[in-house]
């Protein structure tokens, strides 16, 4: 209430005045109330009930301290404090700070014809006039600002608890935790459930830069371990995705419903450890299926290609890049010299080397184990 105090000192009311303006306080505040009811629309409704009654007492009270300050006493009371709550009350209710300035500007005027008409008839000086003018459009200009202040903390206080709630249901979804507690944590922080959540992995610097471009109702977190972010996209387009994240260093995880977003970021994850060249993991599922259980696999191949262990460390990696080509290409002798980079006299050479140590080597089974075995290059 700086300045309005400011204004009040170069203006005095005397004992008279101030007692004819405070017995038509009562009815000053209800006209306030019904030309804010009938000028600003998102007030139409809302000053009936508790509501009503609560803004009026907030009206008569800011009048009550407003002739407080006119008549030189500023020290009964800060009415700040109620404009302040009545800001912040805005944003509970739902309204933006414009229907509260119109509100504040519609009560300016009809409290000053009031308070003015009241004034002027119980003696107040025409001299004087203008400087009750002043300190009416001051004083409200500090409600303003008190309730403009109060409204934009209120705002930044439900953004911080929203960001936490959304930051708690992402690290919900994260660890696998079960439908119920994953439902009444979307609730808590008033997230619509998608279809489908898509993992995506990312340095921790860019997840927040990325995120802006995806799907508002994305979830982020960009404080996980070794620097990593995780971005969760609903029902998102695969292809137009990867196309937004193509100057990132992403690995993006399959679809899945949106209570196994687990699934997704696991996957991505063993992706991110196979290699870092990996960023689409549907494009490496072979991978993938072949490292799930790597004791399973070391198991697998040192049974499948026992019969190479006999033989010199590099010829039986000669003869295993060999086996692997003419399987994958199902036993077309062309195809695998190109894809090894020999003749494919040298091809011929070696399989028979091969059917040699294995000589199943026709048998389904066994095609499937050596398959498998060699489907996945081990270093």
């Amino acid at each position: 209430m700086g300045h309005a105090i400011q204004r009040a000192t170069e203006l005095a009311l005397d004992e008279t005045t101030v007692t004819a303006l405070r017995a038509a306080l009562k009815s000053t505040a209800d006209e306030v109330v019904q030309a804010i009811i009938d000028a600003v629309p998102p007030y139409a409704n809302a000053l009936s009930g508790r509501m009503g009654a609560t803004i009026r007492r907030a009206v008569r009270t800011a009048l009550g301290h407003y002739l407080d300050l006119a008549s030189g006493n500023a020290t009964s009371g800060d009415a700040g404090d109620a404009a302040y709550e009545l800001g912040r009350g805005e944003v509970r209710a739902g309204r933006s700070m414009d229907a509260l300035l119109s509100a504040y500007r519609v009560g300016a005027r009809v409290a000053w014809r009031c308070l003015a008409a009241g004034a002027v008839p119980a003696g107040l000086p025409a001299a004087e006039v203008a400087k009750f003018a002043e300190l009416t459009f001051a004083y409200i200009d500090e409600l303003s600002a008190a309730s403009a202040a109060g409204h934009a903390d209120e705002l930044a206080a439900r953004g911080r608890a929203h960001e936490r709630h959304l930051e708690h249901l992402a690290r919900d979804l994260l660890a696998g935790a079960s439908p119920d507690v994953l439902l009444a944590s979307a609730q808590r922080a008033g997230w619509q459930p998608p279809d489908s959540l898509t993992a995506v992995l990312l340095p921790a610097a860019q997840a927040r830069p990325a995120y802006r471009a995806l799907d508002p109702s994305t979830l982020v977190l960009d404080d996980l371990p070794d620097a990593t972010g995780v971005l969760l996209v609903p029902d998102a387009d695969r292809s137009h995705l990867l196309r937004q994240l193509t100057d990132r260093t992403a690995v993006v995880g399959p679809a899945r419903p949106w209570t196994r977003a687990s699934a997704s970021y696991t996957r991505a994850v063993r992706a991110r450890s196979l290699s870092s060249d990996i960023r689409d993991t549907e494009d490496h599922l072979p991978e993938l299926v072949l490292s799930a259980d790597v004791d399973a696999f070391a198991d697998l191949r040192a049974r499948a290609l026992a019969p190479l262990r006999t033989l010199p460390v590099a010829t039986a990696r000669r003869l295993e890049e060999t086996l692997r080509a003419w399987l994958l290409h199902q036993g077309r002798r062309d195809e695998a010299a190109a894809a090894l980079f020999v003749h494919p006299q040298t091809v011929r050479y070696r399989m028979s080397q091969l059917r040699e140590l294995f000589p199943d080597l026709a048998s389904p089974h066994r095609v499937l184990e050596l398959t498998l075995a060699v489907g996945l290059r081990v270093s």
